[in-house]
């Protein structure tokens, strides 16, 4: 069962905050998204400061009192604790996402699984991950904890909610830590479909015209786009029958589609 504090528009106190990012680390160790002493969380306190775990602690066991809180300069202003190596990733979706509450890094073992052989996924497979996400691109590798991963990121930030780090894990964000959560757990389940649809046979990507689809129909889900814009679309198969027929279109191809679906929704209210 969801606490209550954690459903979406729910004024919430620094304590709250506090116990619902303890709730998180455990729902993430359950799943194995994290293991031993990995991962990390944040959010942005009504007055702007950061709420983060702890660096060398198992975030599936975490009390309140363990959480500290930095300014977003990194400063650390609150907390008996040292602050996690990979605050600073953290803090960039802060500083360039004003819509951004809440940041999840975790390594969801069949996720990581692609990023460790190169792989976005960003394939047209699923309507849900369509609409939620649109595509989860790859991030190059850079050494985590450093300013060069925070450079590797900045050009995907402005446009994309859940991102895989090449050879390390993944990153979410959103409006509140529910949200962001929700989308590490998206991604997992994609990455196991996925994973499961290479191994039964060639799977079959959904054509340009159903993305568009899917994309017009983002606001009946109230869903959000990144306010960046210009993200990729996922990759399609036109032909919609095997991988001989499977092109990728360009995005004012796809751009067109979306707007052609968005007439044709309106027409029909």
């Amino acid at each position: 069962m969801t606490p209550d504090s954690l459903l979406p528009g729910h004024a919430k106190s620094d304590a709250q905050h506090a116990r619902e990012m303890c709730v998180a680390g455990r729902w993430m160790y359950e799943r194995s998204f994290i293991v031993a002493c990995e991962g990390n969380l944040s959010v942005r306190l009504a007055d702007g400061r950061i709420l983060t775990t702890p660096t060398c602690m198992n975030k599936g066991m975490l009390s309140p009192e363990d959480l500290v809180i930095t300014d977003l300069e990194g400063r650390q202003v609150a907390g008996d604790r040292k602050v996690s190596s990979e605050l600073a990733m953290h803090l960039l979706f802060y500083r360039m996402r004003p819509d951004v509450n809440a940041v999840c890094h975790a390594h969801p073992p069949t996720a990581t699984g692609f990023a460790v052989a190169g792989s976005a996924l960003n394939k047209a497979l699923l309507p849900e991950v369509i609409v939620g996400l649109g595509q989860i691109p790859l991030v190059q590798y850079a050494t985590p904890g450093t300013p060069e991963l925070s450079a590797a990121l900045e050009p995907f930030v402005p446009h994309y909610d859940a991102l895989l780090l090449a050879n390390h894990g993944a990153v979410t964000c959103g409006t509140d830590l529910l949200t962001a959560f929700f989308r590490m757990e998206t991604i997992e389940h994609c990455a196991k479909i996925t994973l499961a649809a290479e191994l039964a046979g060639e799977p079959v990507l959904l054509s340009g015209r159903e993305v568009a689809k899917l994309m017009a129909a983002r606001p009946r889900y109230y869903v959000s786009p990144p306010p960046g814009g210009g993200a990729e679309l996922p990759m399609t198969n036109e032909g919609g029958e095997s991988a001989e027929d499977r092109v990728t279109l360009t995005r004012d191809e796809l751009d067109a589609l979306i707007d052609e679906a968005v007439r044709k929704d309106r027409s029909r209210r």
